[in-house]
């Protein structure tokens, strides 16, 4: 089995503790371990001897490198969205055709790690190699939604067919549904087996190419030329920037060739900073303030901006008008400790100490 972790996210929406040089997956967010660090530490019983294999950015490869030592590296001459990351991954030489393939982001957390890597491994060996009479399907799992959240997509089984197996229940996946307003996602809920769509994948590397070639066949060609002929930055120039979702797992699902499992772990994206401040325990909720743009802090409220490329840290009342992002944290004032600590973290990570 092979271990394939994306970290591609540029973590805007965690801004300003996020930055360019060092997003969100290289940061401390919730403890000692960054993110990436995290992810792949709870999949090292998966890998079977082989190393795990980080796509990104050649840019942060010296990051990847620092927190990951023992990681293949997978480098992107610039990001070009899912679609193209999981291509590169799928061509790159170390892996044969029957080879599974686990593909998930590096920047989530997971509070059941052991039933997570449990799932994981079930539907690698139960359902990636065959299912509901496909030979080799597509396979995603699902995350069992707890409320009517409009921050994510969706995934709709075709609940008339399910199987057991291993302890999980699938199903053939009937449609992705895109990201809804707030009174589709109450509908949604109702719907059996429905389930949040967190970019987690299992499939044959043959499998997904043959996916790409039916579907997406410009992104894996251009890719497949310059790997083997003009070089992967010409090439990647060219490449269209799409997810993985819409370039090929929606086309596939209407073909009936993707398999879905729910799964019940404890997971978050750590989206946004309202979500990061709900995983910490901490009270409050977040918004990002573009640079330039007034905005209030409240008696309650925390900011957080960058002064001089450091992380400051403000007790509201406070009148904002930054050359920078700030990021407004309403209501957590009676939690800054945490978020102290939050913002302690991630100075040390970056080499700057608090002034």
């Amino acid at each position: 089995m092979e271990i394939v972790v994306l970290a591609g996210g540029g973590g805007t929406r965690l801004w300003p503790l996020s930055s360019p040089t060092r997003p969100k997956p290289f940061l401390p967010l919730l403890g000692d371990e960054t993110l990436i660090q995290r992810t792949v530490h709870r999949l090292r019983p998966l890998a079977t001897g082989s190393a795990v294999s980080v796509v990104a950015d050649g840019r942060l490869a010296v990051l990847v490198r620092q927190q990951l030592p023992d990681a293949r590296i997978v480098a992107e001459p610039e990001g070009r969205n899912t679609a193209a990351a999981v291509a590169l991954a799928a061509l790159a030489p170390a892996g044969l055709p029957d080879d599974v393939m686990v593909i998930l982001p590096a920047d989530h957390a997971v509070a059941d790690e052991h039933g997570f890597v449990a799932i994981l491994a079930a539907a690698a060996e139960h359902l990636a190699t065959g299912a509901f009479g496909l030979e080799s399907p597509l396979v995603t799992l699902g995350i069992e939604p707890t409320r009517p959240a409009t921050e994510y997509g969706y995934l709709r089984p075709g609940t008339a067919a399910r199987v057991e197996v291993a302890g999980l229940t699938a199903y053939p996946l009937a449609a992705f549904e895109e990201k809804p307003d707030a009174d589709r996602a109450v509908d949604l809920l109702s719907e059996p087996g429905i389930a949040w769509n967190a970019g987690i994948f299992i499939w044959r590397r043959r499998a997904i190419l043959a996916a790409f070639e039916a579907y997406a066949a410009d992104i894996v060609s251009t890719i497949r030329d310059g790997l083997e002929r003009v070089g992967l930055a010409a090439a990647y120039a060219d490449v269209r920037a799409t997810s993985i979702d819409r370039a090929v797992m929606e086309p596939a699902a209407a073909d009936g060739l993707v398999v879905m499992a729910p799964a019940d772990v404890g997971w978050s994206d750590l989206g946004s900073w309202t979500a990061l401040l709900e995983r910490l325990g901490a009270r409050g909720t977040g918004r990002v303030i573009p640079a330039g743009e007034p905005a209030h802090a409240g008696p309650a409220d925390l900011a957080v901006e960058r002064v001089d490329d450091r992380l400051i840290l403000h007790d509201g009342p406070r009148d904002i008008l930054a050359t920078g992002p700030v990021a407004i944290l309403e209501e957590a004032a009676p939690d800054r400790a945490i978020v102290e600590a939050l913002i302690s973290r991630t100075s040390a990570a970056e080499g700057r100490p608090r002034p």
